[in-house]
């Protein structure tokens, strides 16, 4: 069977992301990649939207998938990891996550490290999360950490149409699912040349 490169799934924060948002454009950027839509976007509802990553995941079949999470849908794609530790996400991005506090839900979140690969983006100047919390819940989940500065919650009304920061993390994360799948031991064709 042909190695199928992970797929995008896109995980949106409180009130979607609309036609501006960079999530929409890393989305354009991959025309398999899957949008987890909320019953009801307004609603900060953990355990639901956890749930709607699972049945997101389940609906689109088979395969492996590198999730792009952002604001709220943060918090919810590091409580489907913590509950589906098997779950075919490869890799995690969080980008400007929400603050647990905010919603009195910080006891519902992993504490611990996520059982995926994964990387946090924050910033300096985010009215959702201050950069030390962001850096305290990257240590807590075993996420390397990046601040960006002093760019807002890095969403359209920040300026973030395109985020080529996050297309470099997914390229690069596929590079290391392909070099995961290639075959440990060299086929004789390839001992050939070395004799």
């Amino acid at each position: 069977m042909a190695y199928r490169p992970p797929r995008l799934l896109i995980i949106p924060g409180l009130h979607d992301s609309g036609p501006a948002h960079w999530q929409t454009w890393l989305q354009g950027q991959y025309r398999d990649a899957v949008r987890v839509t909320q019953r009801d976007p307004s609603k900060a509802e953990l355990e639901r939207w956890a749930e709607r990553i699972q049945r997101a995941l389940e609906a689109a079949g088979p395969g492996e998938w590198l999730a792009v999470a952002h604001s709220f849908g943060c918090l919810a794609l590091a409580r489907h990891l913590a509950d589906h530790p098997d779950t075919p996400i490869r890799e995690a991005l969080f980008v400007a996550p929400a603050e647990p506090d905010k919603f009195g839900i910080a006891e519902a979140l992993p504490h611990q490290r996520l059982p995926k690969r994964s990387r946090l983006i924050a910033s300096s100047t985010d009215p959702w999360m201050s950069a030390a919390s962001a850096a305290r819940w990257a240590y807590r989940w075993g996420a390397s950490f990046s601040n960006l500065g002093p760019v807002g919650h890095i969403n359209a009304e920040a300026g973030f149409g395109p985020l080529p920061l996050a297309k470099s993390w997914i390229e690069a994360a596929r590079a290391r699912a392909a070099a995961g799948h290639r075959p440990r031991h060299a086929e004789f064709r390839e001992w050939a040349f070395a004799v």
